[in-house]
């Protein structure tokens, strides 16, 4: 059997990738970053950013992080988009400052959205049970290993 393929022409290839586009950022990105928003207004509203801010801060202390900014890590390892949109607001709020969201930044990228792709890759592929802990154990370790290194170099400009 013969297959024939049409070449696109250029502006259908942009159309198509505009389209796509379009679609990530309406189905994905926007939802992630307005849910951040929404929480992080709801946890200041009713009291619990302070009080996670009080509970975890000698923690982030260690990292030159005030204890709100752990809600960044947990954002960013839902969901990269979620990760920044809480960064936005916190640092929207007066939470955070430009100096702490440069240590905290390279965090979100390293834990990438872990436990949305735990069961989009992870149960897909078949990974066993016993290896699920390991696998997601790693990208938090050397977020925190990031938060470490970005304050030695924040420190050190």
């Amino acid at each position: 059997m013969a297959t024939t393929s049409k070449k696109m022409m250029i502006t259908d290839v942009f159309v198509n990738g505009a389209f796509q586009g379009w679609n990530i950022a309406t189905h994905s990105t926007i939802p992630n970053v307005l849910m951040a928003f929404v929480i992080i207004k709801m946890l200041n509203i009713s009291g619990a950013l302070d009080f996670i801010g009080t509970c975890l801060g000698p923690v982030m202390a260690i990292f030159g992080l005030p204890g709100e900014a752990a809600m960044i890590l947990l954002g960013g390892w839902m969901s990269m988009g979620g990760g920044v949109g809480v960064a936005v607001a916190l640092f929207d709020k007066g939470a955070v400052d430009g100096t702490q969201l440069a240590i905290v930044i390279p965090a979100i990228y390293l834990m990438g959205s872990q436990v949305q792709y735990m069961g989009r890759c992870l149960g897909v592929i078949g990974i066993q049970g016993s290896d699920m802990f390991k696998i997601m154990a790693v990208p938090p370790i050397v977020a925190l290993l990031s938060l470490w290194v970005m304050r030695l170099v924040v420190l050190g400009s």
